[in-house]
């Protein structure tokens, strides 16, 4: 994020259990990883093209999610057969859905 020109403000913990459930981040869409951009969360391994539609898109949401730690995610080595999804997590009721789909590049 910072190579990306935002500020970064890194903070380890070893209660990373506190931090989700503040968030509200539901169990089933934790990650590795949590953060706080603008009023949203990220949590796992989001990509940068998702944070941008986010914060140019600004949906009704607490925040997006990658799940577990998928192969080929941001930060989980190169891997161009990567598939994975990118969840919303909507602001209200309502279930997770698809923001968006990583998938490998067509040459």
């Amino acid at each position: 994020m910072a190579e990306a020109g935002y500020s970064v403000d890194l903070r380890n913990t070893d209660d990373l259990a506190a931090v989700k459930a503040r968030l509200r981040v539901p169990a089933e869409m934790e990650g590795c990883h949590s953060a706080v951009v603008e009023e949203y969360y990220l949590e796992g391994h989001i990509p940068l093209d998702a944070v941008q539609r986010l914060l140019r898109e600004r949906p009704p949401v607490r925040g997006l999610a990658v799940p577990g730690m998928p192969s080929g995610s941001l930060g989980m080595g190169v891997d161009p057969a990567t598939v994975y999804d990118v969840y919303a997590i909507p602001s209200g009721t309502g279930a997770p859905y698809v923001f968006m789909e990583v998938r490998p590049r067509k040459a």
